[in-house]
């Protein structure tokens, strides 16, 4: 039997605490590489927990569903990567509780913003900011450099836990105008040599969750692609910065040299914000203001003098009025352009677009056509209270940035700029800096052949729409079962210039229209609807005034429909199948509801829970007729009472629609 004596238990002990202390150091160093956080939003549903261990690493959840899973970000500079072994100096949580006036308001006059924020500050001067709303989720890098810097990449991942349906526009490249059908793919199937798509982004986890991905504050700074990884997941695709250029023709320039970095830029900023709308309900992704949530704040101290309304619009009908009162030849000319500003005003339109043809060539924004006459239209189109909007191509605006200031000399409110279909870091710098200097003139913006609204256009409301759609310019590649997706994808995030209004209206079956006969597919009410239902500052409409003349209901119901709203309440969602919305405008509530071509009808019952107690309203509303089906012009127009709480059931046939205004 061994006995123990006070010098084998000293050794004993030490031997204990040795390992006690080797246990510990290890628990520390393990604790080091590898620190959790979480973050939820204000009513506790949705949430983001960040992991920093060899880079920074989140996962988003919602209900104690897993929706994303281990997806990583970072940013490489030069010479270093912004995330990698990252070594944190501080978290500051936070709090963001205030509302936001928009003055160019799509959705809402007054727009609460109350989130939960998170701060992690690393070594290497950069931190990484978080904010977890009650619809979503998003993050930016925030950078503290002394010079610039060049950002040769930044990672977006998002890996998900399991096959979801994504709803995409996919490019052949950098070069798009976010034109493109979408195209409806499995997660487990993008690969990373397939062709890459454009922001948004919908998600279907295909059990209770959607989450929509896009971005806000984007500036001096490319715009975010995304593309497959092959793994379930998606990572983030950018256009290198051009260097050089040649010219292309009189509305493009081919890049000859780009550099190896994404963007050249200030070392002191905050990067744009990814975000992720995250919703149980469909109706939710109708009603987001996000983008707004995140963008910079307004620039423009007095926007009075910018005034959203409707355009009439003569491209789409190759400006081509005729009939018994038209006793002149149609065309780009002063006659015909006089006969629009005679439409508007008669129906209280704001504007007439002046698209390619007012100028006697299109790199010359100085010389207007002798037969259109601008300035003799300006003169006539003020005292009917009609303004103008000119179109011009991107690279004449590039080489004559003066021309603001002669355009609010002549008059002119507006202009529509053309073709940029890019969306580099250069290209974005031109966005801004064109809307900067329209500003200094009074003179507002509405971008064609772009890229889809990243904030910029509540940075300087002046900005009033952008096109990046595929709408109905397209003619017969507009149909509603693409369009459908709009009301929860691409104006889910933003303005957007989608032209409706078509008043010769076909079956997708039969739809034979070209211009000056331009048809839009779906129903007259389908097309009626758009108006309530589509979202623009800018709203046009893109019909020959002698149709609309021909049904002055029709006409009338358009016309009366705001560009900018009070409150909106989706009624009916279901992405990819219908949408009915309700929107009001001072004591005025309309309605619009649009559905696709894949049932031959939709029945869909309104409770008008939303309207104020205590008042009757009387409902004039459009409806398909019983031939729509077929004969997509055959409308029915009928008036009733109803109440709050009241229920009705609507029917729209295939590609119909349904409006309605309660006074």
């Amino acid at each position: 039997m061994k006995t123990y004596t006070h010098k084998n238990n000293m050794k004993l002990i030490t031997k204990i605490t040795g390992c006690l202390t080797l246990l510990v150091g290890l628990s520390i160093q393990l604790h080091a590489q590898s620190k959790f956080m979480d973050l939820r939003s204000p009513n506790g549903e949705i949430q983001v927990s960040i992991t920093l261990g060899d880079k920074i690493y989140y996962s988003i959840t919602g209900k104690n569903q897993e929706l994303t899973k281990k997806s990583s970000l970072s940013l490489t500079l030069r010479d270093e990567i912004l995330g990698s072994n990252p070594k944190l100096t501080s978290s500051k949580r936070n709090k963001g509780e205030n509302v936001i006036k928009p003055y160019v308001s799509l959705k809402f006059s007054a727009v609460k913003n109350n989130y939960n924020g998170l701060l992690l500050t690393f070594k290497s001067n950069f931190s990484v900011e978080f904010r977890a709303f009650d619809d979503g989720i998003a993050y930016r890098f925030i950078t503290a450099k002394k010079d610039d810097i060049e950002i040769l990449n930044e990672q977006f991942e998002v890996n998900f836990p399991e096959n979801y349906l994504l709803h995409v526009q996919q490019n052949n490249g950098f070069k798009s105008a976010y034109e493109e059908a979408y195209q409806h793919i499995n997660s487990n199937s993008w690969k990373p040599a397939d062709k890459m798509g454009n922001l948004p982004l919908l998600i279907d986890s295909k059990k209770k969750y959607k989450i929509l991905i896009s971005e806000s504050d984007l500036s001096d700074y490319p715009a975010l692609f995304l593309k497959g990884n092959g793994n379930n997941g998606v990572e983030g695709a950018f256009p290198k910065a051009p260097l050089e250029f040649v010219s292309d023709g009189d509305r493009s320039q081919k890049i000859t040299k780009s550099a190896d970095y994404i963007a050249k830029t200030n070392g002191t900023r905050n990067f744009p914000w990814r975000y992720f709308v995250i919703t149980s309900d469909d109706r939710q992704l109708m009603e987001n203001t996000m983008t707004l949530k995140l963008a910079a704040k307004s620039e423009i101290p007095d926007p009075s003098w910018i005034k959203p309304g409707q355009a009439s619009w003569e491209w789409w009908n190759d400006a081509t009025p005729y009939g018994p009162d038209v006793n002149f030849v149609s065309g780009y000319n002063l006659n015909t352009y006089k006969y629009y500003i005679d439409f508007a005003s008669k129906y209280g339109i704001k504007y007439i677009v002046m698209d390619e043809g007012w100028a006697k060539n299109t790199t010359d924004p100085y010389t207007p056509n002798p037969e259109v006459d601008v300035k003799e239209l300006i003169r006539y189109g003020k005292s009917k209270n009609v303004d103008i909007i000119l179109w011009l191509t991107w690279l004449t605006v590039h080489n004559n940035m003066p021309l603001f200031k002669t355009f609010h000399e002549w008059g002119i409110k507006g202009v529509k700029i053309d073709f940029m279909d890019r969306s580099d870091q250069w290209m974005v710098n031109f966005y801004e800096n064109v809307v900067k200097e329209a500003l200094k003139h009074q003179v507002f913006v509405d971008f064609h052949g772009s890229f889809k609204p990243a904030g910029l256009e509540y940075k300087y409301p002046n900005l009033i729409s952008y096109e990046g759609v595929r709408g109905l310019e397209q003619m017969g590649g507009c149909t509603p079962d693409n369009s459908i997706f709009l009301p929860f994808m691409r104006n889910a995030v933003g303005p957007m210039d989608f032209t409706p209004g078509a008043m010769l209206n076909m079956q997708p079956d039969v739809n034979r229209g070209v211009r000056p006969n331009a048809t839009g597919i779906g129903t007259r009410v389908y097309q009626m609807a758009l108006y309530v239902v589509f979202e623009s500052g800018v709203q046009m409409l893109a019909d020959n005034p002698t149709l609309y003349y021909r049904s002055p209901d029709c006409t009338e119901f358009i016309t009366s429909v705001p560009t900018t709203w009070d409150e909106t309440r989706a009624l009916s969602a279901t992405v990819g199948e219908v949408a009915v919305v309700a929107k009001r405008k001072g004591d005025k509530w309309f309605v619009g509801g649009i559905t696709n071509g894949k049932e031959k009808e939709r029945n869909i019952e309104l409770t008008f829970d939303f309207l104020t107690k205590g008042r009757t309203y009387t409902m004039t509303y459009f409806e398909d007729g019983i031939n729509a089906g077929k004969q997509a012009m055959d409308y029915r127009k009928k008036s009733i009472q109803v109440k709050t709480g009241d229920k009705i059931s609507i029917k729209m046939v295939r590609n119909g629609g349904w409006a309605a205004v309660l006074k």
